[in-house]
Order: structure tokens, then sequence, then C-alpha cells
């Protein structure tokens, strides 16, 4: 085959390749701003279950760090406007950067580590806990890096323990959902 028949076959293939990472990050997007109307738009609710990390991570995943950032960055930011959950300031700008940086992570080192199951749970919880971290570090910075506003124990209760259930949700349900779909190729 010519060489100019293999640039143009593959140039094709590679606007098939970004519209389809560009339709699954749209749907990914969609995902993040109606699943948390399953808790009821109760800001409590959303706090234990993070239903808007769900299909960010699942970004990462499947579209990669730049796409898994992308999404993440905007989610919290566009629900907060079209909806009013949660909250612009500080929730839904702190919430940006740490899902931001949940898709980005799971993207990069989901590419990057060698395709086997537990790898899986490596780039998971190397997101989660980044995600948090950035998320304590923008939190800290919008109460004007005043301890007494925003400490270690509010670090930890918002960071950890109040979102137990949805760790637990993630940390079930995200393998399960990547090992089905790449198994059965759904998605890749």
């Amino acid at each position: 085959m010519p060489y100019a028949a293999c640039g143009r076959m593959g140039q094709t293939m590679n606007k098939q390749f970004n519209t389809k990472k560009l339709s699954l990050a749209a749907m990914f997007l969609a995902l993040a701003l109606l699943l948390p109307f399953l808790t009821g738009q109760t800001s409590q609710l959303g706090s234990m279950f993070c239903p808007m990390h769900l299909p960010i991570f699942l970004c990462g995943f499947f579209c990669g760090g730049w796409w898994g950032f992308i999404v993440g960055l905007i989610a919290p930011v566009f629900r907060s406007t079209i909806f009013g959950m949660p909250q612009m300031f500080p929730v839904a700008m702190c919430m940006s950067f740490e899902l931001a940086t949940f898709g980005l992570i799971t993207g990069v080192l989901h590419s990057k580590l060698p395709k086997k199951k537990w790898m899986i749970y490596i780039s998971l919880i190397s997101a989660m806990i980044l995600g948090r971290v950035v998320w304590g570090l923008v939190m800290f910075a919008c109460m004007g890096f005043d301890v007494n506003k925003f400490g270690l124990a509010a670090f930890l209760s918002g960071a950890v323990t109040t979102g137990i259930p949805g760790i637990i949700i993630q940390l079930v349900l995200i393998p399960v959902i990547v090992m089905f779909l790449e198994k059965s190729d759904r998605v890749r």
C-alpha cells in the first residue's frame, strides 16, 4: 500500500478514535450531571455517596487522562451553574480540582501500568488519594489558609469519614465495570 494511502487511513482512524473518545467523554459528563439526582439533591447524601465521582473515574479509565481531567474539571461547576448544586463556592470549585485529578491520574496510570486486573485498583486508589489531597489543599486555600476554618480534622472528615460509603461503592463498582467493559471490548 502506498505511503500516502497509509497516512490517509491513519488520519481517518485517528479521527474516529477521537470522535469515540469525545462521545464517551460527553456521556460521562452527562452521567456526572445526572447521577447526583439519585441522592435527591441532598448535600449530605451527595457527600456520603459521591455520585459525581463514578463517571469521572470511568472517563479517566476509558477516555484517558486528558479527557478525564477536562470532564472532571468542568462537571461540578457546570452542574452548579445548571442545577444550583453543589454550591459554587467553595464546594464546586474545590470539587473541580479533585475530580480533575481523579480523571487525570486514573487515565495516566491505567495507560502506563501493565494491563493486569489488580493494576486497576492501583490506578483507582492512587487517584482517590491524590484527588482528595488536592481537594484538601484547594479547600485550605479557599478558606484563606486558616487552620481554624479548615484544619486536619475538617480535611479528614470531608475527604474520608463522610465519604466512606462512596469510597466503598467506588472500590467495588469501578474495577468491575472497567474489567467487564475491557474484556468485552465494548469501550476500547
